[in-house]
């Protein structure tokens, strides 16, 4: 009886220690794939963000406006792949006209924030973009205040003086400040806090909320057909002087192809690192990244930059910080 008894708890001993073993090999598999997913989307966003700002102002690719388009149309072919095919999210119909025009009406204000941004990039080094970027919080609560008449506690709106004050201070300290870049930076960043409210007001049933992946997919396609007009007015030699650059460098068009997958990754990822973290992890994360990306610019363009630049970045990455906390805390 004692042998058996033994025995038996031998057997449930070594159950135990390989569940443990299981349990925890999984959980470093977990870690790692979160890791590489995290690492995938900096690269991504990054990668895109500076091939943008090489394209733009040193290789001597002056059409933004087309580059967007590029940009949209990778993402309408490749979500459609992602989806259709690939299986990466179910697949969601739009189901009224009424829903259709709100997801064309954020793919306009959506094209106007990366035409604004990209254009930004040919007049001002990316640090320097990624700290006025970095005000996005700013603009997303005075829309919500204007367009929702939602508040936030005082602390909350306190927690917004250091980003703006860093930006001036930013602005200041600036030895490539252009007053138009600066104005199509602005812009930009506006435009895409509006779309964060306006997304938030127009798709706010449950009937209509589309899960990012499908809302790329359809407002991509409705973004080209918007964006090609616009391109043949304000760009109307693109054609012929990227064919042009593309005798000159014979990697144009392998530059262009890359540019514009990596602006689908970027979403993609994106998707994919909110749905197996949280909300909160990925704005923490996009804070990190825009330090990172602007260490990252400043040794590949060797682009100058002062004291008082880099306090006013910061300022603002820590005011940015604080509003978040803030926020959560007085929800």
């Amino acid at each position: 009886l004692s042998l058996s008894l033994n025995g038996s708890r031998s057997r449930r001993g070594r159950r135990r220690r390989r569940r443990t073993m299981s349990s925890s090999s999984s959980s470093k598999k977990q870690t790692l794939f979160i890791s590489t997913l995290i690492i995938s989307w900096y690269s991504s966003n990054i990668g895109v963000l500076l091939l943008n700002k090489f394209l733009l102002s040193n290789y001597g690719f002056k059409f933004p406006i087309f580059l967007t388009m590029c940009h949209m149309s990778a993402c309408a072919f490749l979500s459609y792949i992602s989806i259709v095919f690939l299986k990466l999210v179910p697949l969601q119909h739009l189901k009224s006209r009424s829903q259709f025009l709100k997801v064309a009406t954020l793919s306009v204000v959506f094209c106007a924030s990366v035409v604004g941004g990209n254009i930004s990039l040919r007049y001002l080094p990316v640090s320097f973009n990624q700290a006025v970027g970095a005000t996005t919080p700013f603009f997303t609560a005075l829309f919500a205040y204007l367009m929702t008449l939602k508040r936030e506690a005082w602390v909350t709106y306190g927690a917004l003086v250091p980003v703006v004050a860093g930006v001036v201070i930013a602005s200041g300290g600036e030895p490539g400040f252009h007053w138009f870049g600066f104005i199509m930076c602005i812009s930009a960043t506006a435009a895409r806090a509006f779309k964060s409210v306006l997304q938030g007001i127009l798709l706010s049933s449950e009937g209509e909320k589309l899960n990012s992946m499908n809302l790329m997919l359809y407002m991509s396609p409705i973004a080209v057909v918007a964006l090609l007009p616009v391109t043949l007015v304000m760009e109307p030699d693109v054609i012929s002087l990227t064919l042009t650059l593309a005798k000159q460098h014979q990697y144009m068009w392998i530059l262009l192809l890359v540019n514009s997958v990596m602006a689908y990754s970027a979403n993609l990822l994106n998707f994919l690192v909110t749905k197996h973290t949280s909300a909160l992890t990925l704005q923490v994360l996009g804070n990190a990244k825009g330090a990172v990306a602007v260490v990252i610019s400043i040794l590949i363009f060797q682009n100058p930059v002062t004291v008082m630049g880099i306090g006013g970045y910061s300022i603002t990455v820590l005011g940015v910080v604080a509003y978040g906390e803030t926020k959560r805390r007085f929800r």
